[in-house]
């Protein structure tokens, strides 16, 4: 298994899901960061999930992963929506983009700011 499981928080199947997503170890995931990598594995087609967002900024800090709270967990949360929401909107190009804007498919939800 790769050296990201070292990292706290980070297990097997999240390691697993960094490498498919070109994040291939824990040298490469230190100097992207933990949003750039969410940023990876969500273009990879990762479902977008909160906790999973700041579990691993939490992690590179080597902090658990349930010390995320407050006004630090806000901002997160804030950043998290933002990049769901520039992701999405790359997704929404060619024949999605079209049928969303017809109606056959759901409008994507606002970032919350």
């Amino acid at each position: 298994m790769s050296d990201l499981t070292d990292i706290p928080n980070i297990g097997p199947a999240t390691a697993r899901a960094l490498i498919a997503a070109g994040v291939p170890d824990a040298a490469t995931l230190r100097g992207m960061g933990a949003h750039e990598a969410y940023r990876a594995l969500l273009a990879g087609g990762e479902r977008p999930h909160f906790i999973g967002y700041y579990v691993l900024h939490m992690g590179l800090q080597g902090r658990p992963w349930n010390d995320c709270r407050g006004e630090e967990k806000d901002v997160l949360r804030r950043e998290f929506d933002k990049l769901v929401a520039q992701v999405r909107g790359a997704e929404s190009t060619g024949i999605e983009a079209a049928l969303r804007e017809i109606g056959l498919i759901a409008p994507q939800p606002a970032s919350r700011s």
